[in-house]
Formats: structure tokens, sequence, C-alpha cells
């Protein structure tokens, strides 16, 4: 970025940035790219000063002096400034592809973990179906238990029906054999 008289420059490290910036996008310029002059130009610039003035004062540059200075920094600089560029790209690529590769590697980790969970599930699953089967087998012999205890007090209960109507019909028995011999008086002839 040439100076041009009659501007004022307000800090040649912002403006120096450009350029640099600029002729990075280019790639490396060749001279004819660059404007020439000449002439001297004066320009005046700010000095910066504690106390906060500014005092201008004129300073003539050599355009062409500026230019081959201009040149040469970017010379020197520009092909480091593009291989650390190349080499920066290239990290970024490789901590993506790092990046996708522990992003993987989590993603099995979670899937393995969820598998040990299933088998512990499943495991647990079968403890209790195991406990559900034992408890069907209790419910069903208590059942026949049950179902032979009540057939067996029905009998028993039945024996002692049949037994008291035996003993009734004894007693009955006896009873009218007794008003028999009571009953009958004896003839006398």
């Amino acid at each position: 970025m040439p100076i041009k008289p009659g501007k004022k420059s307000t800090g040649s490290v912002e403006s120096s940035h450009m350029e640099v910036e600029g002729m990075e996008d280019e790639g490396s310029s060749s001279q004819s790219e660059l404007p020439h002059s000449e002439d001297l130009q004066s320009v005046q610039q700010e000095s910066l000063h504690l106390d906060g003035s500014a005092p201008v004062e004129n300073v003539y540059v050599d355009k062409k002096a500026v230019d081959k200075l201009t040149e040469g920094f970017l010379t020197h600089y520009l092909p480091d400034l593009q291989n650390s560029k190349r080499a920066l790209q290239e990290l970024t690529q490789n901590q993506l592809v790092l990046l996708d590769t522990l992003d993987q590697e989590v993603t099995k980790f979670r899937e393995c973990n969820a598998l040990l969970d299933l088998n512990s599930l499943f495991t647990e699953a079968k403890v209790y179906h195991n406990k559900l089967v034992n408890i069907r087998k209790e419910m069903i012999m208590l059942h026949e238990k049950t179902t032979k205890l009540k057939k067996r007090a029905l009998k028993l209960q039945q024996q002692k029906q049949k037994e008291a109507l035996e003993k009734e019909q004894q007693r009955e028995k006896e009873l009218e054999r007794e008003r028999q011999l009571n009953a009958k008086p004896a003839k006398r002839t």
C-alpha cells in the first residue's frame, strides 16, 4: 500500500500487515505488479507522545526504496508464512481425523457398556424367571395338598356321619328292643 503525500499514516504496522495479507493471498508477486515512482514524496506522519499532543512533521520517503523494502520483506517472510499456513492446515486436518477417531472409540465404549448392562439385565431376568418357576411349582404342590386334604376331610366327615348314623340306628334298635321287652306283660292263663 503506497503512502501518498498529504495523507496521514496512523499505523505503519497495520498497513504493512494488510499488504502482507494481500500479497499472501495472491502468492509471491513480481516487481512489475508494484507501482513505481522515481519522485520523492512528502508524507505527514503522526508521532505519538505520552502527553497526548501529536505534532506533525514532514517526512520524505523514496517510493522506490519503500517498494524494494516491501518486496524484500515479503520475499523473505512470505515463503515461511505460507509453509506455516500449510503446516497449520495439515495439523488442523489431523486434529479433525483424531477427533473423529476418538468419537468412534467413545461410541464403541458406550456400546460395550450398553451390552454389559443388557447382559446383566438378561442374567437378572433369568434369575427372576427361575424364582417364578419355583413359586409356580410350590403353588401347584400346595394346591394338590389342599385338594387331598379337602378330600380326606370330606371322607372323614362322611365316615363320622356314617358312624353317628350307625350309632343312632343301634341306639334306636336297643331302645326298640327295650320297649318290646318292657311292653310285653306276661299273660296269665
